[in-house]
């Protein structure tokens, strides 16, 4: 973490086991990690590394078997299962592989059904100009492309004005001139909003947009890297 950021998550000693029947499956094994307010980090690994599991717990989707995990002055450890939902409902927004956009609405309409439940949203039609979308407000999800619904979905993360978004491959069903559009989204809201952004992908070229790689294998962490130059995502290619 540079020193111009503060700790928005702090992890401790993060392990995760899952029981399938008689079988014990360690998906991490002792992460230690300091992600600071306004950084773009990339987390990098095959599948199965445990990056999924830790954007999951850092969201407030899972919980560790053992460690902690706070957020900000806030301890997500232990936390009620209402506790946590009003932490993802007020403070993370998700972006996925797969866009879960509701098809029988525009895309404004998609994006407003999540400002709706925030305390302090942008307004959806802000949201999509951030991504681009201006002049698609009232296209329906069968009228975009996949990049657009996927923009979309970006929109409809950031609209409730998230200090943190969490990304898991949200390129991962995209071409990479698709891809890369998507990514210079996500780099304009990190740049412009000052949103910590968290993007999981296996794809080497996208680590060099990022303010720092953290590199998982089998659960660990592998690597920590801090990127000198980070180059813009219209650059990247893979």
């Amino acid at each position: 973490m540079t020193a111009r950021t503060e700790a928005v998550f702090r992890a401790k000693g993060l392990t995760k086991t899952y029981r399938m029947g008689e079988v014990e499956v360690r998906a991490l094994r002792g992460i230690d990690l300091d992600l600071g307010r306004g950084e773009l980090v990339v987390l990098l690994g095959p599948s199965g590394s445990g990056k999924s599991t830790l954007l999951n717990i850092l969201g407030g989707l899972d919980t560790p078997t053992s460690g902690e995990v706070r957020y900000l002055d806030h301890q997500l450890t232990g936390a009620t299962e209402s506790a946590l939902t009003r932490f993802r409902r007020e403070h993370v927004g998700f972006v996925f592989q797969f866009y879960n956009l509701i098809p029988s609405l525009t895309a404004r309409e998609n994006v407003a059904a999540v400002t709706e439940i925030a305390p302090s949203p942008m307004r959806p039609e802000e949201a999509l100009g951030l991504v681009g979308l201006e002049a698609r407000l009232d296209h329906f999800p069968a009228q975009l492309s996949g990049g657009e619904q996927q923009r979309v979905a970006i929109a409809r993360a950031i609209a409730k004005n998230p200090a943190v978004l969490l990304c898991d491959e949200p390129t991962g069903a995209l071409d990479s001139a698709t891809g890369v559009v998507v990514l210079e989204a996500l780099e304009k809201v990190n740049r412009e909003l000052g949103t910590l952004t968290v993007l999981i992908t296996h794809n080497v070229g996208i680590a060099d947009m990022a303010d720092r790689v953290i590199r998982l294998s089998d659960g660990q962490i592998a690597e920590i890297r801090s990127n000198p130059a980070k180059k813009p995502a219209r650059s990247l290619a893979w």
